[in-house]
């Protein structure tokens, strides 16, 4: 509950709103002198009140108090997007103290828990049934409803979002009241299919529903080898070879990482016929190579040319220096490890999916502008890039993922999300540019904005689409045009559920309100669109952090 010297600091309105529904007996633990900061520390906020509610009346006070005091809400839970989706100055929904397992079957593999429950946890309590998530992101530290509002997704042509386990989602809605929903025809299929991949401009996710699948763990090995063995193999057997497959480019080295697992049953396991075998440490989890490749990273900040060294150096220590060569991290670890990858420092991120066939023009023609190729040179081919990359040099492989949502049948399932960012008829390729910010440190700003101009437009260029939860820029209308009719009806689902936009943030603004009003969704949507908000940003003189200012409460329709 918020304290008297923390509720005379508010403004009167709001200070009168929380007073009079006071005496309804149900907590309002709210505070104030709040800093929010991302995962990746890219962005901070100071929101004028940080919420955590336990239950599910304590967060439709809230959202019923933020509607009474014209507030906007938004809705975090680890921040670990590095954009500034999860930023605001008005009001913040954390749901991290709401994160409880409501129901386990073994027998039906269904699960309900409350939506701010993070993936670890989840792993945990399932693992514990006998159970496991079909697939899982490189990550676990997101909460379930972080993870579906965003598209997470894994790497596997048998696989899809981590969303198609969904079955049922409850959402509390700008009304402040709590709605059931799935795919089922009189469930609200339309709500439940925006809910799946909201990025938060719905409402509340409370509670989710999945269908978890029998408890495994995977045998995996990762090879290195020439780049130009990967696009030889890539209409053949390369993301076939095993139901997981994911696979890091190094483009100054031309090689590649290709990383294969494939399940273990866990009564293989219990019978004895598998033994787990946890991977030796690799010198980038070491504490010696975490500490050296940081330092090195930030001396690059000052010696740019050093960088395609640097990564030889480094890459080569933790996977090997020879083509071909199986390297010494495998293992047989449970799926909820085996799936993780250590994140290792502060990062931006830029991710697109493009129809997984354009996999090796989009990597071939990278790799030429970054290398700088001329004709005649190993490895040219026009790259057709409109920007220079003289002077440009970057410290990070290129994350190469599948996922398909069609194998799956999601939308026949009706749970394929309007937002869902892969392609209607076929696989997926995920492309992840990733750039690290040693000790939090930017990169040069000059090298990191035109590295990330020329990646989205090849993109683009490729009939990409940027992945939500990841830094990407886009101009107005260039999201209605690439859904078409699914945008429009998840712009009409929203503004039914929140006519008022009070769950549209700044980041919300940006990116889907940036549109002609003519191309838009109905009501408040569309006029918010083309309304100055009054929100601010100013640079941090320590690492490049972004605080932002005072943001305007929802304007009356």
């Amino acid at each position: 509950m918020t304290s008297p010297d923390q509720l005379s600091a508010l403004p009167a309105e709001v200070r009168t709103a929380i007073t009079i529904n006071s005496s309804d007996g149900i907590p309002f633990r709210a505070r104030t002198a709040y800093t929010h900061r991302t995962w990746a520390r890219t962005f901070s906020s100071l929101p004028e009140l940080f919420i955590q509610p336990h239950t599910v009346p304590e967060i439709e006070k809230a959202v019923t108090l933020a509607r009474q005091c014209r507030r906007r809400l938004v809705t975090v839970g680890s921040g670990h997007s590095p954009s500034d989706m999860t930023c605001t100055s008005s009001w913040m929904l954390n749901l991290d103290d709401f994160g409880r397992v409501l129901s386990v079957d073994p027998t039906t593999g269904l699960c309900t828990v409350e939506a701010g429950i993070r993936l670890h946890q989840l792993a945990t309590a399932l693992d514990a049934a006998g159970l496991a998530l079909p697939s899982l992101g490189s990550i676990d530290e997101q909460s379930i409803a972080g993870a579906i509002a965003t598209g997470t997704h894994g790497s596997s042509l048998r696989h899809g979002l981590i969303s198609e386990c969904i079955v049922a989602l409850k959402v509390t809605l700008a009304d402040g009241k709590t709605r059931a929903c799935s795919a089922a025809p009189r469930e609200s299929p339309e709500l439940f299919r925006a809910a799946l991949l909201s990025v938060g401009a719905l409402g509340v996710v409370t509670e989710v529903t999945l269908r978890a699948v029998p408890a495994f763990s995977l045998a995996w090995s990762q090879t290195i080898d020439a780049d130009r063995r990967l696009f030889e193999g890539w209409e053949g057997g390369l993301w076939k070879q095993a139901e997981f497959v994911r696979v890091w480019w190094f483009p100054y080295m031309r090689r590649a990482v290709v990383w294969t697992a494939d399940k273990v049953a866990k009564e293989d396991i219990e019978a004895g016929r598998v033994s787990h075998r946890q991977p030796r440490t690799s010198f980038q989890d070491s504490k010696l190579g975490f500490i050296l490749y940081q330092n090195l990273l930030a001396v690059a900040r000052w010696f740019p040319r050093i960088t395609p060294w640097i990564e030889w150096f480094v890459f080569g220590l933790n996977y090997g220096f020879s083509n071909g060569e199986s390297t010494r991290v495998s293992g047989c670890q449970e799926s909820y490890k085996a799936f993780l990858l250590n994140c290792l420092y502060s990062q931006f991120v830029n991710e697109w999916a493009i129809p997984l066939h354009k996999g090796p023009e989009a990597l071939q023609r990278l790799g030429a502008w970054l290398n700088r190729l001329q004709p005649g040179d190993a490895g040219y081919v026009d790259h057709r890039i409109p920007f220079s990359a003289e002077g440009l040099w970057v410290h990070s492989p290129v994350e190469v993922r599948v996922s398909d949502t069609t194998v799956n049948s999601s939308a026949a399932q009706g749970n394929r999300p309007y937002l869902d960012i892969t392609p209607d008829d076929g696989p997926a390729l995920y492309l992840n540019a990733t750039m690290y910010r040693p000790y939090y440190r930017d990169p040069t700003h000059e090298a990191t904005e035109r590295y990330y101009q020329a990646f989205e437009w090849l993109m683009r260029d490729l009939g990409g689409r940027p992945h939500w939860a990841k830094a990407f820029t886009v101009s107005p209308g260039e999201f209605a045009t690439w859904y078409g009719d699914d945008w429009r009806q998840f712009c009409k689902v929203r503004d039914e559920a929140d006519p008022e936009g009070m769950f549209v943030g700044p980041w919300h603004r940006r990116y889907l309100l940036g549109e002609p009003a003519a191309a838009s969704g109905e009501g408040e949507m569309k006029r918010l669109a083309l309304e100055e908000v009054g929100f601010v940003h100013e640079k941090a003189k320590e690492g490049g952090v972004c605080v932002f200012g005072r943001q305007n409460p929802v304007v009356p329709a």
